[in-house]
């Protein structure tokens, strides 16, 4: 059965009669049917306010740090040129070019850069987004992730054991608010292991776990509370 006139083969109208380069006003891929070409990116240059104002544009609406290399893909511009407009655009807000000091700070947390309401306004900041909720961590999780934190990977039993009581509940809720994740098993008990996320430094304002405070030399060695997930790892006893 022969094909319809109308009908166009795979790549059909995307050559010439006799074979050479693309036809690129006649992309057809079915009978009346045209492809549109995607719309230019602009010169972030040419924005009003140019490559720094497409910068905070795009920092504005980030819900998470972004790296700087994600940024410069966006903006099409090269990674070190973006990291001078950050710098550029967190000095800015600290007032440093004549300006005011902004009530935000651009700084960078984890592996990325975001906007943050500046840490003097925590106050005012805390009763607005607080006032009449109950978003604060309980002391128990507190201790729980400070533990977590500090001696990580841990098992939920390790962290018992440090803590004298059972933080199965506890762990679920950190686990629930992004703060820790399952970080694979303890190859000798077969435990789950627990670590900090990127979200935890997020909110702590830090770049790494190297930036905690030295309280871990305070928390007794995990070693101490061996035994606690069924299995002893010096024997390899149940």
């Amino acid at each position: 059965m022969s094909a319809p006139d109308d009908a166009v083969a795979p790549g059909a109208g995307a050559q010439g009669e006799q074979g050479g380069a693309p036809d690129a006003e006649a992309t057809v891929l079915a009978p009346g049917t045209v492809l549109e070409a995607p719309e230019p990116v602009p010169d972030v240059d040419d924005l009003p306010g140019g490559a720094l104002a497409a910068l905070e544009a795009v920092l504005m609406v980030a819900d998470e740090p972004i790296p700087a290399v994600r940024l410069a893909t966006v903006l099409d511009l090269p990674t070190e040129r973006v990291q001078a407009l950050l710098a550029d655009l967190a000095a800015e807000y600290r007032g440093e070019h004549g300006g005011r000091p902004r009530g935000y700070e651009l700084r960078r947390a984890g592996e990325g850069w975001r906007i943050y309401s500046s840490p003097v306004f925590h106050q005012v900041v805390g009763r607005f987004v607080l006032d009449g909720q109950t978003a604060r961590l309980t002391q128990a999780a507190l201790e729980t992730l400070a533990v977590i934190a500090y001696r990580q990977p841990v098992t939920r039993g390790q962290v018992s054991g440090v803590r004298g009581v059972n933080v199965d509940g506890v762990v679920r809720t950190l686990t629930t608010r992004g703060l820790v994740a399952e970080a694979g098993t303890d190859p000798t008990t077969g435990a789950v292991l627990y670590r900090t996320t990127g979200y935890f430094l997020e909110r702590m304002g830090l770049t790494n776990l190297d930036e905690l405070p030295p309280l871990a030399p305070y928390l007794p060695d995990i070693d101490a509370f061996d035994g606690l997930d069924g299995v002893n790892r010096t024997t390899g006893d149940v």
